[in-house]
């Protein structure tokens, strides 16, 4: 949890670059993801330092190498606990001329985030802020995981509310929801697609962390959770820098953040090859079928985006492998012959688990469309009895263009720490939404479909040309009228119109 102190440090540090000329969001956190690279540098050189001192061996990998770079600079003075005390003038040349050109060479160190480096530019304009923002970061404190994980989270925050590139950005609750669902375990190979900033593979991290502290005890599951497990894409290399970055704060040695335009390229070396995908890839317009991969149109003939992406999930997941995805309403009532094909592939060979819908402001104030979860396992035999609905009304932020917060911060998210009473759950359905789905196989099965969640035959999906909308199986308790017998409600009328007609002679025998 961040304090305020640290809150308003990194506050101060965006305010710097805004008015020492740097006013683009991204480009603002594309600088402070290089400096914080180059210090985490110089942490890890100086710890194989003191382990060559403690071993009496000698290193056994220098990052910074022994000599002088090509303009005669010793690579000693690129470590930022060198240059950070030198004079802004000196600082900038050394950082311009000879620490960004080092930065570039690095990726044949094997490492995913020396690799993401390799066209680094750097754009601070002047030698003062450069030495500002230096001495700031230098006072941010980065030796804990969790600090250092919930400071990059919060910049990334920043990036969202400034309204640059939010459609990068889905809310972490329900990230930790959709995590929270799929119980990754240890032996999980997580494949995100859409990697973005890599926020679904740092929150599986984190679930993993905290289920099973002994994974980092275990040198096998050490080295898989570190080189084997986190796998995400992206074609934006931005964001795969800042998505590479957002993973070694979380403490995740070297995952898989690679460019690959997931839709447009074949996944031959990728098919089958993951037990657990996460992801909210970007849903808008469509593809040429020139352009698109073609294994995936073999799954499903069409241009569109969201339906593609749901081909590529299928095409990536081993059998026994597990989904939790967030879709548009209009993949689960669309009524082409490709949406159609594609929710019956889903619900007759595969197993469909759950359909949850989400509010429809989750994603505001970037998009205002409606969407849903969908949790499905790939058996390529079937295997769907039923399907889980649950109609999500709130998430615990208002859903308006503010998103604020309705409850404390005890009662909010999916395991708060406070149990929420009725009128708590209004304003938060995700713990409720944990406990059922806990439940889809057993009590869930009686619930109505009068109410918030319940479960649908597979009958009668097929029934419905397999629309998956909430709304078509949702049945509204209408009000009980009762309606008199005609013969008592001739009578009454009779009984008033008597009454009229006494009234009305009362009246002219006042009036004489």
């Amino acid at each position: 949890m961040l304090t305020g102190e640290l809150r308003s440090q990194i506050d101060s540090i965006w305010n710097a670059f805004w008015t020492g000329g740097i006013s683009n969001p991204m480009e603002v956190m594309e600088q402070i993801t290089y400096l914080l690279f180059l210090r985490r540098l110089d942490d890890l050189h100086t710890l194989e330092e003191n382990k060559s001192v403690r071993l009496g061996k000698p290193m056994e990998r220098r990052i910074f190498p022994v000599g002088q770079d090509a303009k005669g600079q010793d690579f000693e003075t690129l470590r930022w606990s060198r240059f950070k005390n030198l004079a802004a003038s000196e600082m900038y040349t050394v950082v311009a001329e000879h620490v960004f050109p080092f930065l570039r060479t690095m990726n044949d160190d094997g490492s995913t985030y020396a690799h993401h480096m390799k066209d680094a530019r750097f754009t601070i304009p002047t030698p003062a802020l450069l030495a500002k923002v230096v001495d700031m970061l230098d006072h941010v404190p980065m030796e804990d995981r969790d600090t250092k994980g919930d400071l990059y989270e919060y910049m990334l925050g920043k990036i969202a509310s400034a309204g640059a590139n939010g459609q990068f950005r889905t809310p972490r609750h329900i990230i930790r929801l959709m995590v929270e669902l799929t119980a990754p375990t240890a032996k999980d190979v997580i494949c995100d697609p859409a990697s973005g900033t890599c926020g679904f593979l740092v929150a599986a991290g984190e679930y993993l962390r905290e289920q099973y502290p002994e994974i980092l005890r275990n040198p096998e599951s050490r080295e898989h959770f570190h080189h084997g497990m986190f796998h995400g894409y992206d074609f934006d290399n931005t964001m795969l820098r800042i998505g590479s970055m957002n993973m070694a704060l979380h403490g995740v040695d070297n995952p898989d953040i690679s460019y690959k335009d997931s839709l447009a390229q074949d996944h031959a070396g990728d098919e089958e090859r993951y037990s657990l995908i996460l992801a909210n890839p970007p849903f808008a317009g469509s593809l040429d079928y020139e352009n698109t991969a073609k294994d995936l149109l073999e799954i499903v003939k069409t241009k569109k985006t969201e339906l593609l992406f749901l081909a590529l999930f299928l095409r990536l997941l081993k059998p026994g492998g597990r989904a939790a995805v967030i879709v548009p309403d209009g993949v689960l009532f669309g009524s082409s012959n490709a949406h159609k094909a594609l929710r019956q592939m889903i619900v007759e060979d595969q197993k469909l688990d759950a359909v949850i819908s989400l509010p429809a402001g989750a994603f505001k104030p970037y998009a205002g469309v409606s969407t849903a979860i969908l949790l499905f396992t790939k058996t390529n035999s079937g295997g769907t009895d039923h399907v889980w609905f649950y109609d999500m009304l709130a998430d615990g932020w208002s859903l308006d263009d503010k998103r604020q917060p309705l409850l404390p911060e005890e009662k909010l998210g999916v395991t708060p720490t406070q149990v929420l009473n009725e009128a708590n759950h209004t304003k938060n359905n995700l713990p409720d939404v944990l406990l059922r789905w806990g439940q889809r196989d057993s009590a869930e099965l009686k619930r109505p479909r009068t109410e918030q969640s319940f479960c649908v035959p597979k009958a009668d999906i097929a029934t419905n040309g397999y629309d998956l909308s909430i709304n078509r199986y949702k049945e509204v308790i209408h009000d009980v009228v009762e309606h008199l017998p005609p013969k008592k409600i001739l009578a009454k009328l009779a009984k008033l119109e008597a009454e009229i007609q006494a009234g009305m002679e009362e009246l002219e025998g006042i009036l004489g």
